[in-house]
């Protein structure tokens, strides 16, 4: 049977300043009865002065409770139907995002995505994270169709803390390892199939851009303003990010934020800082050229990625609490073994020591 190439992409994405205004209008052009799912600071903030249009425009505006849970998505999913919604809009972070995409795939809905922090690649892909109400990851969802729009206002994105733009470039920074990784060893991506020429290759022009521009946008962001260098890394961390992944495939940097997030003393850093580390540990683990290495450490430490065990809540941890990661990063259904060659937890384990080892070593050099 012949290879089947597959890539996924959001209907529209849109990049400007002041884009939040035209939400009421883009909610209309897809139905007469519209939700928002958003946080309450967000409602309080972002989208206070558009309360009146909203209104006006029948739209509802319901407080996300803060986790993507099947509580909540009943709770929303219930409302939808009960107040016969037609259209939904996710307005904030990566769970209200990955929430408001979920409750419109199980009502067949279109679904608008506006994110507020260029943290992830969460608001163009076509996949949700479900969490326990306690917060504990549960399963992947697989929506039947990417968000139809993706709005992202900069003049938002300019304000939102620091922090986020670089663990969106975190999060960016594994697309193309774990895109080659996939390619060299024919393996199959988030969508069922092999990657096209345009996954591929956006996913490499992810990389370049924010290695490219990254340091710019960060000093951009760190002022609140708004610059072509944040533009470009906004649109890698969402839009590049976001198609590379789901078209191209996972490997091991994202199985090892999977293992890293198993310890309790790494839920306070965000998903693209321990993704970070876990492409730092890929790279020791697939053999990758000095030279790139040296590159890629270069850039964490420029821009404040993790580096480091330390970096991430892990202070001199030992090698029984580094293996109970190591592991269930290896698990069967993980993309870790996308990798080429026999991957086991005992050489993900060392790789991750190597690369804490290279990280302090850096550090003590001044590099």
């Amino acid at each position: 049977m012949s290879k089947t190439f597959k890539s996924v992409f959001p209907g529209k994405y849109i990049q400007g300043e002041g884009l939040i205004s035209e939400l009421p209008e883009m909610i209309k052009s897809f139905g007469d009865k519209g939700l928002i799912i958003s946080s309450r600071r967000i409602r309080e903030t972002i989208l206070s002065e558009d309360f009146v249009r909203y209104e006006e425009d029948g739209t509802l505006l319901e407080e996300f409770n803060g986790e993507c849970c099947e509580k909540e998505l009943k709770r929303l999913y219930d409302i939808v139907i009960s107040r016969k919604v037609n259209v939904v809009a996710g307005v904030g972070g990566g769970k209200a995002i990955d929430t408001a995409k979920i409750v419109a795939d199980r009502a067949g809905l279109p679904v608008i995505i506006v994110p507020t922090i260029a943290s992830t690649d969460a608001p163009c892909s076509g996949c949700a994270i479900i969490y326990s109400e306690g917060g504990v990851f549960e399963s992947v969802y697989y929506q039947k169709m990417n968000p139809q729009v993706v709005l992202v206002d900069m003049t938002i994105i300019a304000r939102a803390p620091v922090r986020f733009l670089v663990a969106g470039m975190g999060d960016a920074l594994a697309t193309w390892f774990e895109a080659r990784s996939c390619e060299r060893t024919q393996s199959m991506n988030a969508c069922g199939g092999y990657s096209t020429m345009a996954g591929l290759n956006l996913a490499k022009l992810c990389y370049d851009t924010i290695l490219q521009y990254g340091t710019a946008a960060k000093m951009a962001a760190e002022n609140n303003i708004i610059t072509p260098a944040l533009y470009h890394v906004a649109e890698a961390n969402i839009l590049l990010s976001g198609i590379g992944f789901e078209s191209s495939g996972l490997a091991a940097a994202h199985s090892i934020h999977n293992g890293l997030s198993a310890l309790d003393a790494t839920h306070a850093y965000f998903h693209g800082e321990k993704v970070a580390f876990g492409v730092l540990t890929g790279l020791h683990l697939t053999d990758a050229l000095p030279a790139e290495t040296a590159g890629v450490y270069a850039f964490c430490e420029e821009v404040g990625l993790p580096t480091t065990f330390a970096d991430i809540g892990l202070v001199e941890p030992d090698k029984k609490m580094l293996m109970k990661a190591a592991i269930k990063a290896c698990e069967p259904q993980e993309g870790i073994h996308h990798e080429a060659g026999l991957i086991t937890p005992e050489k993900v384990l060392y790789s991750m020591l190597a690369a804490d080892a290279m990280g302090k070593n850096r550090k003590t050099k001044g590099f």
